[in-house]
């Protein structure tokens, strides 16, 4: 590993101050668990490193089902995962959360660094796409605050500008009988990157679906929002007929490439099915609310 310059600030201002100072040529590490690795590698050689791990603003879980969830950029995954209030109100996430590597990796990595990192195959971006959540990012300019599905801007790059940080992520309390789910496919039982992860998210009013958003990941160079998918589930019982149409659409959305974990026409074939599934569950869950 190359050298570099390792700062622990102690306020975000300190650590917005030196992401900016060095020019763009710095990283924030939040876990580590994807800069570390790079580095080991060579693919990035940051000339400082700024770790944002003890900052105590960043640390804050606070989840509440009139208010919503705040998220940390500092929060590891089992936090997440493990919290009783986000597994009761946004089980979809938890779910997505508990599934990012094994236990010592759930106790360094962050949700903030899954989206950051800008894998196409990240598992927690589409659990929050679905759910609408935003990130609140600092820089020099001060804060700013873009959708969860604008920060991937392609495959190992995000929306941040030199000296940002993204320091919290926020989901909306969700509508009365309202729910989400995530579920992927991988190779091996566990510690696997997804072939395709769908997260859904949907509210009911009466025996029918009044919104949803459907969230596709590891079939496009970003997440996509399959919105097409979505419309066909409002206005339905979510029904095997509106299941049909939803997988139908979400697998046309579908950009997937042929690479050694499945080809493309996998990819497309499991989009459909994973819907349903997703779909249905969280209808499922939305009705028992």
């Amino acid at each position: 590993m190359h050298d570099f310059q390792y700062f622990r600030p102690a306020t975000v201002a300190e650590a917005v101050a030196l992401l900016a100072g060095q020019g763009g040529d710095a990283r924030v590490l939040a876990g580590g668990t994807d800069l570390l690795i790079q580095m080991r590698a060579g693919l990035r050689r940051p000339a400082r490193v700024v770790d944002v791990k003890r900052i105590p603003d960043l640390a804050r879980l606070d989840c509440d089902r009139a208010s919503g969830l705040r998220i940390g950029a500092a929060v590891p995954c089992w936090r997440v995962a493990e919290d009783a209030g986000v597994r009761d109100v946004y089980p979809g996430l938890a779910e997505a959360a508990a599934l990012i590597g094994s236990d010592q990796i759930q106790s360094r990595a962050t949700l903030a660094g899954n989206l950051c990192n800008a894998s196409p195959a990240a598992d927690t971006a589409p659990a929050l796409i679905a759910l609408g959540a935003t990130c609140v990012v600092a820089g020099p300019s001060g804060e700013r605050t873009l959708p969860a599905e604008e920060v991937m801007q392609a495959p190992g790059r995000n929306a941040l500008a030199p000296g940002e940080l993204l320091v919290e992520i926020r989901v909306p309390a969700p509508p009365p009988r309202a729910a989400d789910c995530y579920q992927r496919l991988i190779p091996r039982n566990e510690m696997d990157i997804a072939v395709v992860g769908v997260g859904v998210a949907l509210a009911f009013e009466g025996d029918r679906c009044r919104a949803a958003r459907v969230a596709l990941g590891a079939v496009g160079p970003t997440p996509i929002v399959a919105r097409e998918a979505a419309a066909t589930l409002v206005g339905t019982p979510v029904d095997d007929a509106a299941l049909a149409a939803a997988a139908a659409a979400a697998t046309a959305a579908a950009s997937p490439i042929s690479d050694m974990r499945a080809p493309a026409e996998y990819r497309r074939e499991i989009v459909g099915v994973l819907v349903r599934r997703v779909a249905s569950e969280a209808a499922r869950r939305a009705r028992a609310r």
